[in-house]
């Protein structure tokens, strides 16, 4: 009579890699039946990192300085210079605001498109240190990879000289 052995794991497995339902066995073998009762389930704190959803959409611009007051005070108008930008906080997030034309503001996330990095005011531009992605400041557009969509556009408002989030 012939020596019959009990197959091992990585025999069943092999083989089951080898036949149609291999993908299928190899990741059933893998897989636990069931959750462990002692694992909490996790959900997103305030800290996790999210990353927004990114549209092709130009940035909302401001209409000029006699709008009312419409949301969360960002900054004073006077604090980002024509052409140039600001690093600012609203609701507890960084954002960026630009002013390309005298009362014209604009917004964006400061959140990187490549991999989430905080993105930096530099004038003219946006910059991500992590690994050199810039943006134009006035429309949030990339001027240099890696990343390869803009930023995330934010609508503001300009009231009296304030900087505020449009609703």
């Amino acid at each position: 009579m012939a020596d019959v052995t009990e197959p091992t794991r990585r025999t069943i497995l092999t083989l089951g890699a080898t036949g149609a339902f291999g993908g299928a066995l190899v990741l059933a073998g893998c897989a636990p039946s069931s959750p462990p009762a002692s694992s909490p389930s996790v959900a997103p704190s305030a800290s996790t990192p999210t990353t927004p959803e990114v549209t092709n959409e130009p940035p909302a611009e401001s209409t000029g300085p006699d709008e009312p007051a419409t949301g969360a005070d960002i900054a004073a108008l006077a604090d980002v210079p024509v052409g140039g930008s600001l690093a600012a906080t609203l609701d507890g997030e960084r954002v960026l605001l630009a002013q390309p034309t005298a009362g014209a503001v604009v917004c964006f996330s400061a959140i990187c498109t490549h991999q989430g990095c905080p993105v930096n005011a530099a004038g003219a531009e946006f910059d991500c240190p992590c690994h050199g992605s810039r943006f134009d400041a006035a429309t949030g557009e990339v001027i240099h990879g890696p990343a390869i969509d803009p930023l995330t556009p934010i609508a503001v408002a300009v009231s009296g000289d304030r900087i505020v989030a449009a609703s």
